[in-house]
């Protein structure tokens, strides 16, 4: 096998940016197999170029213009820019693979734009396309292990990648460590649903953490377990084992369920300093929030109670919302969301709207079967600038009447006020007001604003809302272009349009075709 020319780009934002939210947390936001599949080329002998896109780069001029391979890592928001760069990168005569969750979630479409889109990622994977590397057009191999790996390599196998990234990030730099895979919950709207759940090897998290009290001056980790501590004894049990308290600082995201008070003092004497715990809906998955059957205002009060429990041992505290579940119905859940913001003003709220992301979950089969799912473009669909599931019981209009009182209620000048106040330490207190008063908070206010004024005003948002048409209204496509930039032109036109039921088919083309002929790569 001849020394091949790699690059890879893990995109952890969709198009340049200026924004000063960006410029201080982006380079945190690295993902870990990016790194990990830098570190498989380079032990396989290939000259490897790991690149973190955080919007600040000159990514069209920044990168030699004769790689042989390019793998490209990306979340659905930057599928679009994937597409562009990966059109940019083959018409210089490279070879490209796209990983990450998009490659998961929609890899009927992904492989129009690339030779290689890859699903599940192990060593042998890559070892597969990097024998192989050979085009595959117009229509590209989808490869994918059949579970998740049994183990990664560690913070101290990928540090040279990890501390390249982190240069990026000029005031506080977040080391990423995972030690966990899958989920036991079963949230129906979830891409880790249906992925067992499997505690990664302890003795390489050890050795990882003894390395960065090692290498770094108080180290600050995070978590990117898809539920940290469903092993909490193992795992804390690890941590209490290498690290003396206080010497390193974590964040990570968790259940309810996991986080009682015997468990919260654990964490606060081994230095958790921030935790994501998600409630998503007043009206189920009460065994993740730890309400078995409480629903409504019951379930708010016992939540509010919880989080504020969290709050005394947690400077930061972070819990998450989905809206417009088929569940919800007039303004409670809303309303509900307001109450529960009175109650527990030490939690900064984050709102996602109901998204489905093609195969990511099984339900997202049933919205498809049933006509829900709308063609937003990629782009679009980082679960706040569109929801591209029709809401069940809500007309557009009535939803985003909804969705922007909260919104100003959430980020009012009071409720600021009163979350600052709130906050014990002074890095949580400015970290939410920099969130309140930027693009998440003022920002999505006035995009809101503006699709609801669209929804009456712009002849072309109604019926694409109601899927009475598919064509993107030019608002979408005009946003865009401008935040691709440069890119835009490579991004090739059709793929701003994507067929919103292409899981769908391809589960009816399986039962109809049960019978499937397994990819042999070339020898």
């Amino acid at each position: 096998m001849k020394k091949l020319k790699i690059a890879i780009i893990d995109l952890v934002t969709k198009g340049p940016t200026t924004a000063l939210w960006a410029r201080v947390m982006h380079a945190n936001f690295a993902g870990i197999m990016p790194q990990i599949v830098a570190l498989w080329c380079e032990q396989a002998g290939h000259d490897v170029t790991l690149e973190c896109y955080t919007g600040f780069e000159d990514i069209v001029e920044g990168f030699d213009q004769n790689y042989d391979l390019v793998f490209i890592s990306s979340f659905t928001q930057s599928a679009q820019l994937a597409y562009a760069l990966s059109n940019m990168f083959r018409s210089r005569g490279a070879v490209t693979a796209l990983g990450g969750p998009h490659a998961r979630c929609y890899p009927q479409d992904a492989t129009k734009y690339f030779d290689y889109v890859l699903g599940f990622t192990d060593k042998e994977i890559i070892k597969d396309v990097l024998h192989d590397a050979e085009q595959h057009r117009p229509e590209g191999l989808f490869l994918s292990a059949k579970q998740q790996p049994q183990n990664l390599p560690g913070v101290r196998e990928r540090w040279k990648y990890i501390h390249a990234t982190l240069q990026k990030a000029p005031l506080i730099q977040i080391v990423p460590m995972i030690g966990s895979l899958g989920c036991p919950y079963t949230c129906s709207f979830c891409i880790d649903s249906e992925i067992p759940y499997q505690q990664l090897e302890l003795d390489v998290l050890k050795e990882d953490l003894r390395f960065l009290l090692k290498t770094v001056k108080r180290p600050h980790v995070a978590w990117h377990d898809p539920n940290f501590g469903i092993r909490f004894d193992e795992q804390l049990g690890a941590i209490e084992e290498v690290v003396p308290p206080g010497s390193i600082d974590f964040i990570a995201e968790s259940s309810l369920a996991l986080l009682s008070e015997p468990h919260l003092k654990r964490m606060k004497k081994n230095g958790f300093k921030a935790l994501l715990p998600g409630v998503e809906s007043w009206f189920a998955l009460g065994n993740k929030s730890k309400t078995g059957q409480a629903t409504g205002m019951d379930k708010v009060k016992q939540v509010a109670e919880h989080i504020n429990l969290i709050g005394k041992y947690t400077p930061y505290v972070q819990v998450n919302f989905v809206l417009g579940l088929d569940l919800d119905e007039g303004d409670a859940p809303f309303e509900l969301t307001k109450r529960f913001l009175d109650l527990s003003p030490v939690a900064f709220p984050a709102y996602s709207q109901l998204s489905a992301f093609g195969q990511a979950a099984p339900l997202n089969l049933e919205y498809q079967k049933a006509g829900r799912v709308l063609p937003f473009p990629f782009h679009f669909l980082n679960n706040n600038h569109a929801m591209n599931v029709k809401p069940m019981n809500y007309s557009w209009i009535e939803f985003y009447d909804n969705l922007i009182d909260l919104s100003e209620y959430t980020f009012s000048w009071k409720a600021i006020n009163k979350r600052f106040r709130a906050m014990k330490t002074p890095i949580p207190k400015w970290m939410n007001l920099l969130r309140a008063v930027s693009s998440e908070g003022f920002g999505r206010i006035r995009y809101y604003k503006e699709i609801r004024r669209r929804l009456e005003a712009d002849p072309e948002f109604l019926p694409f809302f109601e899927m009475e048409t598919t064509k993107v209204p030019q608002f979408y496509v005009q946003r865009l272009q401008n935040d691709l930039g440069p890119l835009w032109e490579w991004l090739p036109k059709e793929a701003i349009e994507h067929d919103p039921k292409a899981y769908l088919k391809s589960e009816m083309a399986k039962e109809a075709q049960p019978v499937k002929a397994e990819v042999v790569l070339q020898e």
